[in-house]
């Protein structure tokens, strides 16, 4: 009688690589598990007195920001992506990438970049009171330092998330559907809000998803304006009272925060299907506009690019090389500490990414998959949220290989890991291995399986398999993962802030410094040189998405 074989155990039967996945799975998700550790603690006495006192504002704010931040991106994005996917209108091939361009410039630099131009001091207001001999108090003028200034900085530079995700919704859309429904009577503007919205409604709320996300992240803009939210909350709970587990805490509300906005863009897309018709190919016919409703086109699309990326590129270039006071050696020492550091982040990151997409192309396991789709949640969460969740356990570590090294060895070899960039470039990773992660993830599944089979056949391992066949057929979305990444770090800010060792600055940093010492002509320099760097990759997705509509 055959006696029937048990299956080996789960840990068993995962390989090398499956094991190297869940590892990395493990060590990134390690902020999130202490600030959830400190979250079900218990509060302390500072947490409580954060409660009875401003934890109403936080809350009261952040839900504010997110709701004009919501409402001003949808405003903007949406229209804007139809106008360019759909109609014909002067300078509509220019403004459909140029609409992008505003992702080159952090929500912190056009903030200082407009307190400057708005503020009582500044030129606008300068100029009104020579033209009328107004004096102070005299007229009114929009306060840009406010809630209100707050929301209006990051829709502008947040905007192109729903604009690139509509319009590649309604890029996609089969011609025959609106032509369909033109034919049953419904005007332009019906068919656009009956048939092209609600079949463009999963990728608006996407990119609504990440505008608010992103909106909850900010610290620069919010700090600099006088705004209280979560994010300032936590730097002034862990510098102020030194209280690492308060900070923890307030973390927690604001993982929260993130964690419904991903429930409620999944909940949205519950037991729906979008589907195009196959049959689109016939050639994309655009609605050509004439008259007024070319021109208001032409001017409603023109405006976030002037708002968003054009007054304060020039703005700033006008301070760096007019008025600015530059000392060559110590801008040259911030540009080098910032691009090294990325450079080492984007190769940390993409080299992570391999070995998890990787795995999760050879393994079949959900464990293998699971422990892929825990590794790319650090996107979702604030830099606050991931260092303060990062400087914890470190620290604690630091402390345990300093008594180990007094009682053995008769030194002190200091804070090896969070007095060093070890724990900078770990937050970079949890924060952006996601965004290397899609791009590589993209190509591997752009390379047929048989090739796989060909090669062990011939007796390649599967490591000499990603060496000789992959990586050189991913080299294009490897170098395209590495400089997204590059630029994500080059413009962090809050993590920065938080983890960078002792006398050690980055581009970032030192504008956020000389900004809130009120030298906003001095920060230009560095603001200048960020907003440069990040236009290589937005030139290149505003390249990418304007290749194709369905059907053209």
């Amino acid at each position: 009688m055959t006696e029937l074989v048990k299956p080996l155990p789960w840990w068993y039967r995962v390989d090398w690589l499956g094991f190297s996945a869940l590892s990395t799975a493990l060590l990134l998700s390690l902020p999130i598990l202490v600030i959830a550790g400190f979250v079900f603690s218990g509060s302390g006495d500072v947490f409580q007195h954060l409660l009875e006192t401003v934890l109403i504002d936080y809350v009261s704010n952040s839900l504010l920001l997110i709701w004009g931040v919501g409402i001003g991106v949808l405003m903007i994005g949406v229209p804007t992506a139809w106008l360019t996917s759909v109609c014909e209108f002067p300078g509509r091939r220019l403004v459909s990438w140029a609409l992008l361009l505003p992702l080159a410039v952090p929500a912190y630099i056009i903030a200082y970049t407009y307190t400057g131009l708005l503020d009582f001091a500044g030129p606008v207001q300068t100029l009104i009171r020579d033209l009328t001999g107004w004096g102070y108090g005299d007229y009114w003028f929009f306060e840009v330092r406010s809630l209100t200034g707050a929301m209006l900085m990051l829709t502008l530079v947040l905007y192109p998330y729903v604009y690139l995700l509509s319009r590649a919704a309604f890029l996609e859309q089969s011609t025959n559907t609106l032509e369909v429904s033109r034919t049953l009577g419904l005007s332009n503007v019906q068919a656009f809000f009956r048939v092209a919205l609600p079949l463009a409604r999963p990728a608006i709320i996407a990119g609504l998803s990440l505008a608010l996300m992103e909106t909850l992240a900010d610290y620069g803009t919010v700090q600099y304006f006088g705004v209280s939210t979560f994010t300032t909350g936590i730097f002034r709970t862990f510098y102020g009272f030194g209280d690492a587990a308060a900070a923890s805490q307030l973390a927690g509300f604001l993982l929260l925060f993130v964690a419904l906005l991903v429930v409620m863009e999944k909940y949205s897309r519950r037991k729906v299907r979008y589907h195009s018709s196959a049959e689109t190919k016939a050639k994309a016919k655009r609605l050509k506009l004439r008259g007024w409703q070319a021109v208001m086109a032409t001017l409603f699309c023109a405006g976030p690019i002037l708002l968003g990326f054009i007054i304060p590129a020039l703005q700033l270039a006008w301070w760096s090389f007019t008025q600015a006071e530059i000392e060559t050696a110590e801008f040259i020492s911030l540009a080098w500490n910032s691009f090294y550091l990325a450079l080492l982040a984007a190769l940390i990151a993409v080299s992570f990414a391999l070995v998890l997409a990787y795995a999760r192309r050879l393994s079949s396991q959900p464990l293998v998959n699971g422990a892929v789709m825990v590794a790319g949640m650090g996107y979702a969460l604030p830099g606050t949220i991931i260092a303060v969740g990062v400087i914890i356990p470190f620290a604690w570590l630091d402390h345990r290989l300093i008594d180990m090294a007094r009682n053995w060895l008769g030194v002190n070899p200091g804070l090896l890991l969070s007095g060093t960039l070890v724990a900078l470039l770990f937050a970079y990773t949890v924060r952006f291995l996601a965004v290397s992660l899609g791009a590589v993830q993209s190509g591997l599944d752009k390379i047929k399986p048989s090739l796989d089979g060909a090669a062990r056949s011939l007796g390649c391992t599967p490591l000499e398999v990603l060496r000789k066949i992959h990586i050189p057929l991913l080299r294009s979305s490897v170098l395209t993962a590495m400089l997204i990444v590059f630029v994500d770090v080059l413009k962090e800010l809050p993590a920065t802030l938080i983890l960078r060792p002792f006398n050690f600055n980055t581009l970032a940093v030192r504008a956020f410094e000389l900004a809130s010492d009120e030298r906003l002509v001095d920060a230009a320099p560095a603001s200048l040189l960020i907003v440069l760097v990040g236009l290589v990759p937005v030139i290149m997705l505003s390249r990418t998405i304007s290749r194709g509509r369905a059907g053209s």
